[in-house]
């Protein structure tokens, strides 16, 4: 007998020929008037996606991914010249590399750390962990205010689990539990026929804490960025410095730092001390190294006496002066053709060596006239060792870095040192390019080497140069004013210490249930269950096992029990899976 089915009108017809008749439908190539909707699931609205980018977004795999990214962006600022850090390195990476520069200027390389795609990482990377903090911080207070769930019917099915009959009242063992749980610092009560108890709360809560830690330190690493400001300057020996923009050699601040936030405060560099050790495979090292100084704060604040040393800056009103470098200044005077001093001063050189060799240059800008009475300028290139090897001993390099046989080579030009040129110049290059050098005998620039106390003497009576006696030294100095740090170090530390709590401290949960027996004994039954995975787990239900069996000791009558009855077999020890 087959079976029928009812078309629209009501005629009925067999199976095959509606399958014809939806066979011929499908087939066919007349315009349908309404069509179906495509198979799938429901599609996404505007709203839809925002949800599927935000959780995506705040999920712990973008987070570490952005993570990862931030560090990969922060090697090409660590291996780059910065515009930040360095202007002249930058301009001079570009002149040695033509083909990359235009590139790495379209990529935003030589400013990093300010770039679009630097900061779209680090605003993201800042957005995700907040989403990824605020729901998990709820959840967390969430398990604060509740209790431990309440024991599974058969503890027996757990990984780790025990149990031993007693003599002991179930409410005397499920109370001997709870109190023992509760010195151990489980969470703990009773529910039911059981106690209930977890442990290891704070893991979760390292977690949070190394998240919000990142989260400091990522805002502490904008506001040193947006607000700090940070400047050079060298020092001579009884020369001061005051904390005004004027004062610094070279200055660079934050986007958000008005020079209004500088910190009063002054200081004169006494005296710089520096050793070397003379002898040994380590002859050279320096083993003091150290600036005295005298340090006022405000306008009118009482100087103090104050040493600086490397890694042990002077802290001033949030500002930290740093020691970096040393050199050394020798004094020289210049005389015109009829001897009249046009200049003299200690003039800081520039280390080229660990040897402390030293180059730089002596101007003299004004003041001084020929032998003829005319005004001109002086440009001594000057070359500075504070231990000579002495003529015919190689070239000038220092052999040592202390003042042992100090000698000072010259070389003489006059003419027009630019210095009004309206281009930066740097005071420790000469350009000659209008300048014509003093000739000596064999036709060649006029220098001379000197000794303490020697004098040279300028072709045509032009003047002379003399070499003091005195050498003084000099000191470099950074200071700097970054308000972030403190946040930052605060950060740091909450984040390792929020990383050894979630990796070290291990949740878990422990239920004791106690119940009569059918042969009036009570049966106790012991489980726990960890959170995550861990060895330790099997030995801490065995300990608690064991208190727990001094309350209530195993019946006398659970030795003789069948083995096959593992209920009724005194446990000392907790069972693993199905090896009990």
């Amino acid at each position: 007998m087959s079976k029928t089915a009812h078309t629209a009108a009501g005629t009925p017809a067999t199976e095959e020929s509606a399958a014809e008749e939806t066979g011929t439908d499908r087939l066919s190539t007349a315009p349908q008037e309404e069509q179906a909707d495509p198979v799938g699931g429901p599609t996404l609205g505007v709203i839809g996606w925002v949800r599927w980018f935000w959780r995506q977004l705040t999920s712990m795999r973008v987070a570490l991914i952005l993570l990862f990214l931030l560090s990969l962006g922060a090697i090409p600022g660590s291996l780059i010249p910065q515009n930040s850090a360095d202007e002249t390195k930058v301009a001079a990476w570009k002149a040695n590399n033509e083909f990359w520069a235009p590139l790495f200027e379209k990529l935003q390389l030589f400013d990093v750390y300010s770039s679009v795609w630097f900061s779209a990482i680090y605003i993201l990377l800042f957005v995700s962990l907040i989403g990824c903090i605020v729901p998990r911080t709820w959840q967390f207070v969430g398990q604060l205010r509740g209790r431990p769930p309440a024991a599974p019917k058969r503890l027996t099915r757990l990984p780790v689990h025990t149990t031993w009959r007693t003599d002991a009242e179930p409410e005397a063992v499920r109370e001997a539990a709870l109190a023992i749980l509760t010195k151990r610092r489980f969470r703990s009560h009773i529910a039911g026929d059981a106690v209930a108890a977890e442990k290891g709360y704070l893991r979760e809560a390292g977690n949070l804490v190394f998240h919000v830690a990142l989260i400091v330190m990522l805002v502490a690493f904008a506001v040193g960025q947006l607000f700090k400001s940070e400047g050079g300057k060298l020092i001579v020996e009884g020369s001061g410095f005051s904390n005004t923009l004027t004062q610094y050699d070279d200055f660079k601040s934050g986007s958000l730092f008005s020079v209004d936030e500088l910190a009063p405060f002054s200081f004169t560099l006494d005296s710089f001390t520096g050793t070397y050790e003379a002898n040994g495979p380590q002859r050279g090292t320096p083993r003091t190294f150290e600036a005295a100084v005298t340090y006022s704060e405000g306008a009118e604040g009482k100087e103090k006496k104050r040493v600086i040393r490397v890694n042990e800056p002077l802290e001033i009103d949030g500002s930290k002066v740093y020691l970096l470098s040393h050199g050394y200044a020798p004094v020289v005077t210049v005389r015109d053709a009829r001897g009249k001093i046009v200049f003299r001063d200690a003039v800081p050189l520039l280390p080229i060596d660990s040897n402390v060799t030293s180059t730089g240059v002596i101007k003299v800008m004004d003041g001084y006239r020929d032998k003829n009475g005319k005004k001109d300028q002086l440009g001594f290139p000057a070359f500075f060792v504070p231990t000579y090897a002495g003529k015919g001993q190689g070239q000038m390099f220092s052999q040592f870095p202390g003042l042992v046989f100090p000698a000072l080579n010259l070389g003489a030009y006059h003419g027009d040192l630019r210095v009004n040129a309206g281009l930066p110049q740097n005071v420790y290059q000469l350009d000659t390019s209008k300048m014509t050098p003093f000739k000596g005998a064999k036709g060649d620039v006029f220098k001379q080497t000197l000794l303490p106390g020697e004098t040279m003497t300028l072709p045509d009576g032009a003047g002379s140069v003399t070499f003091e006696k005195e050498i003084k030294e000099w000191a470099s100095f950074q200071i700097s004013q970054q308000p972030g740090s403190g946040l930052a170090l605060a950060g740091a530390i909450a984040a390792i210490a929020g990383l050894a709590g979630s990796l070290f401290i291990q949740r878990r949960r422990v239920w004791v249930r106690a119940v009569r027996g059918d042969d009036g004994v009570t049966v106790v039954e012991m489980a726990g269950l960890g959170r995550s995975e861990s060895a330790k787990l099997p030995e801490e239900l065995a300990d608690l096992a064991l208190t727990l069996n001094t309350e209530a000791p195993t019946a006398p009558e659970a030795a003789a029990a069948p083995a096959d009855e593992p209920a009724d077999v005194p446990a000392d020890v907790p069972s693993e899976g199905t090896q009990k």
